[in-house]
């Protein structure tokens, strides 16, 4: 099948957003200046020991983050180790999810402690609705605990607590057990779970404290926030609010087709934030939100996401690349976890970019595929530049917080039938 052949791709050209950009320089200072005003009694005693909680998703400078808070745990005589606090990422094993760390530069060398990541959990309390909570025994065997993540908005759900510390404690701190017993309850409950979680656990455990990290819209750290657990869960609805406001978003709406260059666990938990491409497919509710796309194509697979391609099923279409990139174990234990079988199903797939797009706007019912109005982007988590069609036009005149910063041009194939890169130098394509 060609259909390619018959379809008049329309001309593209590279754009520029401005979103809100607050990112912070000195991140070791800062952090520095967090923990230095703590209160005596969140500094352990010498000879303590600290497992410090550390997630699976890209945070920027997250090892800059994670080796200065290690800094100041030696230099108040305690003896920290790190935990990866991930649920079942890693593909749920103890080797793998080190692995994830090693990604992000957070090895023993680099960090100067040990890693324990060992998937062994304990039951430590149970919800009222019958929930077990886990913790990993690595972690509990610690006099203490320090959670270090990033708050924002989550692909899944919306609740007063989504993403961050206290889903780190329930859930990623819960490994493959908690994470799965998670999602199962919240199926029926609600993941308003997971704030009452939290304060159980905070109950349960030592907490020394929490460093809570928003990202501003270019994906650049810009708050830093020590928390005590005492005012965690308050704390973190507030830094919440704090970054949906902060947010990368498509200042596009009704778009016809949609292009994602790399998909992966390292950019989202769920591959393509469901809050920047509009559309999520789940058990606990589906939504369609700007910028509405009708038909959405994933091009490839990060390196980093190491295989797991949890989220190619909110895709339409995909190139055959990216089907032999996918590891089935990895993607299929993080999609069954989730309790998401349907972002871990494999949308038909093509050879080339070419007919991938050219099936995209065959089915997306334009009249006119010369017209249609395309936006392509890195992935979710780089959304300064575009290339969209020129159909958007008038859309980028009217918004003053797009720039169109090249010429009009052909979508720019390569020999090969696949997209070239597109760049913030892009000249006219001939």
């Amino acid at each position: 099948m060609l259909i390619e052949d018959s379809v008049q791709f329309p001309q593209v050209a590279i754009v520029e957003q401005a979103l809100v950009a607050s990112g912070l320089d000195g991140i070791e200072q800062r952090v520095g200046d967090v923990l230095k005003h703590l209160p005596e009694h969140r500094r352990g005693k010498p000879g303590q020991t600290v497992a410090v909680a550390v997630g699976s998703r890209h945070i920027d400078r997250l090892d800059k983050v994670v080796v200065e808070c290690l800094h100041y745990l030696k230099a108040w005589g305690l003896k920290p180790f790190i935990v990866p606090a991930m649920g079942s990422h890693g593909g749920a094993s103890a080797e793998g999810q080190c692995d994830v760390l090693a990604r992000y530069g957070i090895t023993r060398e680099a960090m100067g402690v040990p890693i324990h990541s060992e998937m062994g959990v304990a039951a430590v309390s149970t919800l009222e609705n019958g929930m077990p909570l886990y913790i990993s025994e690595a972690a509990l065997s610690a006099d203490h605990i320090v959670l270090i993540n990033r708050i924002k908005p989550h692909t899944k759900f919306k609740a007063p607590v989504e993403s961050g510390l206290c889903k780190m404690l329930t859930v990623g701190l819960g490994k493959h057990a908690g994470a799965t017993c998670c999602h199962q309850y919240a199926a029926r409950h609600g993941f308003g779970l997971i704030e009452e979680a939290a304060r159980v656990l905070l109950g349960k455990i030592s907490l020394l404290f929490g460093i809570g990290l928003v990202e501003d819209g270019y994906g650049r750290l810009c708050r830093i926030e020590a928390v005590l657990p005492e005012t965690l869960i308050e704390q973190e609805k507030l830094l919440l609010k704090t970054a949906g406001s902060l947010l990368g978003r498509i200042f596009f709406d009704e778009i016809d087709v949609l292009i994602v260059d790399f998909i992966g666990k390292d950019i989202s938990g769920i591959g393509m934030d469901s809050n920047v491409t509009g559309r999520h497919r789940d058990l606990v509710g589906d939504f369609d939100l700007p910028p509405h796309p009708r038909r959405i194509f994933v091009r490839d697979l990060s390196p980093a996401s190491d295989g797991n391609a949890n989220g190619i099923g909110l895709a339409d279409v995909t190139t055959r690349r990216l089907v032999n990139r996918l590891d089935s174990a990895k993607t299929f234990i993080n999609a069954v976890t989730a309790i998401s079988p349907e972002k871990a199903a494999i949308p038909m797939h093509f050879e080339t970019d070419r007919e991938c797009i050219s099936v995209c706007i065959h089915t997306s019912g334009i009249l006119s595929p010369a017209h249609a109005r395309t936006v392509r982007i890195r992935n979710t988590a780089e959304l300064r530049y575009l290339e969209v069609s020129k159909a958007l036009e008038a859309d980028i005149e009217k918004n003053i917080r797009l720039n169109r910063i090249s010429e009009w041009h052909p979508m720019p194939f390569g020999k090969s039938g696949n997209l070239k890169d597109f760049s913030p130098n892009a000249a006219c394509h001939n």
